[in-house]
């Protein structure tokens, strides 16, 4: 218990049905706010469910001939040997979710052979959740700060904590308008390890408005270049949702282009992540990798987002939810399965390779 917040400590294998379940099964263990914020959309949730509706759009045409078998999910990005292409998404206050939060989130990614990107509004501190990673590969997502101090102090540690990139997300310069969170009255219970160093009090009980405020309001391509120089890391850019936006990204020297709509908790009435990742794809024309993410929750929707220009595909609330199941075994679980599911998709798709999948057809089925 934490300032009257119940955290489960759950650490077992889980046995998996599908993603989608898991949602339900973790609704009987988290606490009502917590859950709420995790879970949750903006507004009337219409982009958050257009994400998984857009998978739909596009149809995998079957290799029946292809000659394969065993296909192979590894792969190299970013410089990175990596065993799946699916990654950890920068996702909030695991804490909410299990008492060791971030940390066993580390450990379950890690033991899959995956990439884990760590949030500013950790639960943990970036240096507890890299160790737990046991040198597996880590990014660091930056919210930036109005204070560029604060924002230095957390690019130092994140470089000393030997993470391989910063992730700048641009996409929430102002909370989307989440209702759940207000029906809740949610407070953060748990503290930020990140933020209370620079709190006058401890660093609980902030409501989600309030950290908001903190942050930059406005972001520019200066930005991107102020960070690129300071901490001569690789910068990814988060929330871009459009061609313009992208070649603005890697114009001011952006090593990789994040294809998201922050799962459907900011701008509600925008476009699911999928049906522009095509387009911005295509902008970058393989000048640096893209990620994508957003209602990921099946191999098949892995499969189409590599197909359409992804190089690395996110998920987060399918892996906080194995989280809360199961802790880090939990949590690798949730990897497992949906990267077996993924061989599926391959081998009936006549795809041998993560390159391969690149190569593969879709049918438009936009309507």
């Amino acid at each position: 218990m934490t300032n009257g917040y119940e955290q489960n400590e759950n650490e077992q294998a889980l046995d998996i049905l599908n993603l989608p379940q898991l949602e339900a099964d973790a609704k009987k263990i988290i606490p009502t706010g917590g859950f709420g914020y995790i879970s949750g959309g903006s507004e009337d949730e219409w982009t958050l469910r257009a994400n998984r509706t857009a998978f739909q759009h596009r149809q995998i045409v079957p290799k029946a001939l292809s000659n394969i078998e065993n296909p192979q999910t590894d792969t190299t990005v970013f410089g990175l040997n990596l065993k799946t292409p699916i990654m950890m998404a920068p996702a909030a206050a695991q804490g909410l979710a299990h008492a060791k939060g971030e940390v066993d989130t580390a450990k379950g990614v890690a033991k899959v052979g995956g990439l884990m990107a760590q949030s500013t509004y950790s639960s943990t501190s970036i240096a507890d959740t890299a160790a737990a990673g046991e040198g597996a590969p880590q990014f660091f997502q930056l919210y930036m700060s109005k204070d560029w101090e604060f924002n230095k102090s957390l690019l130092d540690e994140a470089k000393k904590a030997g993470v391989k990139a910063i992730i700048l997300t641009v996409d929430a310069t102002v909370d989307g308008y989440r209702e759940a969170d207000i029906i809740n009255n949610f407070q953060f219970p748990i503290p930020m390890a990140n933020l209370t160093k620079f709190s006058e009090g401890d660093g609980k009980g902030k409501g989600i408005g309030e950290i908001y405020a903190a942050a930059a309001q406005k972001i520019g391509p200066a930005d991107l270049q102020q960070i690129i120089d300071y901490t001569d890391l690789p910068v990814i850019v988060k929330g871009v949702e459009s061609a313009e936006d992208a070649l603005y990204a890697i114009g001011a020297g952006a090593a990789g282009i994040y294809v998201s709509n922050h799962g459907g908790r900011q701008l509600n009435g925008g476009p699911a992540s999928f049906d522009v990742l095509e387009s911005v794809a295509k902008a970058v024309n393989h000048q640096v990798p893209v990620i994508f993410d957003s209602g990921v929750r099946r191999g098949s929707d892995v499969f189409k987002a590599i197909a359409l220009g992804a190089d690395l595909v996110a998920i987060g609330r399918p892996a906080i939810y194995g989280l809360a199941l199961g802790g880090a075994e939990g949590v690798a679980s949730v990897f497992t399965h949906l990267n077996d599911e993924l061989k599926i998709i391959m081998q009936l798709a006549g795809t041998k390779t993560i390159d391969d999948i690149k190569q593969a057809e879709l049918l438009n089925l936009n309507y």
